[in-house]
């Protein structure tokens, strides 16, 4: 259930310079427990990784691993569940790594080569870390953990169902009397973070968007259905229906209690361009490829927005192609059966 969140670090500029006689001196000047203890606690990752490329100095009190930790656990809380640190205490430089790992933006889009995943590359379990926020706050905290070696999970569609049938978690989120006002609240102020982590490969990747990429009310049900997704490249066969892959969580939520939004369902499931759901087995191989793969520090609500309706262009463009040569197939049918036709009885009256 939900955590109360650690106030998250703030982004500080750092700015020192000492003055002796007109001159100035290097940081090199500032007491290193000064450093540590009123300066870099005040950054968030992306600028004390920026500090820790300045100076040698900067580098070694930067690479501490409590400053990690706490910035690992101010950022997504579910990282302080006991199983999640105890996974993060095996990656290469501890949470370092973990946060290099889970915080950029995918980049790689590029195709794998032919060679297939070998069996002793494949996780035996996936755990994932899903934060939810309002404006801010914490909404919701939760760790779950998948196994991927039973013929189940192979064979069957991949999707990883945070919540049980009958939770229900109450948000902090009214109802506004207009449908679209609601949903562009959503929109703007709801945030996600579902990080998947491989303990065997000791790797991570967050696979959220971080702000909804759509927000649509179901006509019939009048649930308003928030979708997050992170756009991976699939199999190595162009033009097929996997050259790209959806990686999307679903948020379900629906009225009442005081007039405030319940999320009843949160679900992560990998999707082609013919909106067919991959099975375990290849969404897995997917997955861990992408966790392999480039990362950068971009806006990920402007850039997974932006690669979400690249997605839906590919889509809508291989449907258009199918509709194109199954029209034409149709007429080589209809042609082929009315030249079959008018031959048979050609041949009648000739006889």
């Amino acid at each position: 259930m939900a955590s109360l969140p650690t106030p998250p670090p703030t982004t500080t500029t750092i700015a020192i310079t000492t003055v002796d006689e007109g001159s100035a001196t290097s940081i090199s000047a500032v007491h290193s427990d000064i450093l540590q203890t009123h300066i870099l606690t005040r950054l968030d990752g992306p600028t004390l990784a920026s500090a820790a490329c300045t100076c040698s100095q900067l580098s070694a009190l930067s690479s501490r691993e409590t400053l990690w930790t706490n910035i690992c656990n101010s950022t997504w809380p579910s990282t302080n569940a006991p199983r999640i640190r105890h996974v993060i205490s095996t990656f290469p430089n501890g949470p370092r790594s973990f946060f290099s790992d889970s915080f950029p933006l995918l980049t790689n889009l590029d195709h794998p080569n032919n060679s297939p995943q070998s069996h002793h590359d494949r996780t035996s379990e996936l755990i994932s870390a899903v934060d939810v926020y309002y404006k801010g706050s914490l909404v919701f905290s939760k760790v779950i953990e998948t196994e991927t070696v039973t013929g189940w999970f192979k064979c069957s569609p991949f999707r990883l169902d945070l919540l049980d049938p009958k939770d229900v978690v109450p948000t902090p989120i009214k109802l506004l009397d207009d449908d679209d006002d609601t949903c562009r609240d959503l929109e703007e102020d709801l945030e996600l973070s579902w990080i998947l982590i491989d303990p065997i490969g000791r790797r991570a990747m967050n696979v959220s968007s971080q702000k909804p990429v759509s927000v649509q009310r179901h006509w019939l049900s009048g649930e308003v259905h928030v979708r997050f997704a992170t756009i991976l490249a699939g199999d190595h066969h162009r033009g097929s229906s996997s050259e790209f892959v959806q990686c999307g969580v679903v948020i379900t939520c629906g009225g009442s209690q005081g007039r405030v939004l319940l999320i009843k369902e949160m679900s992560l499931q990998v999707e082609d361009m013919d909106g067919i759901h991959l099975n375990g087995k290849d969404s897995l191989v997917i997955l861990q490829r992408a966790m392999k793969g480039k990362k950068g520090i971009r806006r990920r609500e402007e850039e997974g927005r932006k690669r979400y309706q690249q997605f839906l262009e590919r889509k809508k463009e291989r449907k258009e192609r199918k509709l194109r040569t199954e029209g034409i197939l149709d007429m080589l049918c209809v042609t082929i059966g009315v030249l079959g036709f008018a031959t048979f009885w050609l041949f009648v009256l000739c006889r």
